[in-house]
C-alpha cells in the first residue's frame, strides 16, 4: 500500500492507504478527525467538505493519495485553540444549528465564501450553500450566522415565506 503524508490543521500527518480510500475516510479512520462526515455517498450533501490547499473539496469525492502533500484544514482546525472562528461563533449566537450533522460542512462551505467574498448578499450566500444540505434548519439561520460573520447587520433579514 502506498504512504501518504500531508498537512493537516497545520500538523504532520501521512499513513498507509489503499489507492480506493477516499480522504473522508483517511480523515475519520485513520486521523480520528470525525467532524468530517459521510451523509450521503454520493457527494450530495456536503456534509464531508474540507478544505485541500485553499480550495473547498468534498472529502468523499477525492482519494487520499490525492491529497498526497497538500495542505487539508478540516473542522477540527478553524477554531484558534478555545477561541472560534467568527463563523463557527456565529452559527452558535445565530442558532445556525440543530442536530449538527451538516454543520461542520455548512461550516468550511462558509469559510471558503468569506475567503472570496467578504460581504456575501443572502441570494450569494445560499447560491454557494447549494451542494450543502440541511435537513433540519431550513436554511434561515444559517444564512443568517454566515452573514453575520461577516459584519453585515441581520435585523432586516425575515424568514423565507
Amino acid at each position: 500500500m502506498p504512504q501518504i503524508s500531508m498537512t493537516v490543521n497545520g500538523k504532520s500527518a501521512s499513513g498507509e492507504v489503499e489507492g480506493r480510500t477516499l480522504l473522508v475516510e483517511f480523515l475519520r479512520e485513520s486521523l480520528r478527525l470525525t467532524g468530517t462526515h459521510v451523509g450521503c455517498d454520493t457527494s450530495q450533501c456536503g456534509a464531508c467538505t474540507v478544505h485541500v490547499n485553499g480550495m473547498q473539496v468534498k472529502a468523499c469525492t477525492m482519494f487520499a493519495a490525492e491529497a498526497d502533500g497538500a495542505e487539508v484544514t478540516t473542522i477540527e482546525g478553524i477554531a484558534k485553540g478555545d477561541e472560534l472562528s467568527a463563523v463557527q461563533q456565529a452559527f452558535q449566537d445565530h442558532h445556525g444549528l440543530q442536530c449538527g450533522f451538516c454543520t461542520p460542512g455548512m461550516i468550511m462551505a462558509a469559510e471558503s465564501l468569506l475567503k472570496v467574498n467578504a460581504k456575501p448578499s443572502e441570494a450569494e450566500i445560499r447560491e454557494h450553500l447549494h451542494g450543502n444540505i440541511c435537513r433540519c434548519t431550513g436554511y434561515h439561520n444559517i444564512v443568517k450566522a454566515i452573514m453575520a460573520a461577516s459584519g453585515q447587520d441581520v435585523s432586516a433579514l425575515t424568514p423565507a415565506e
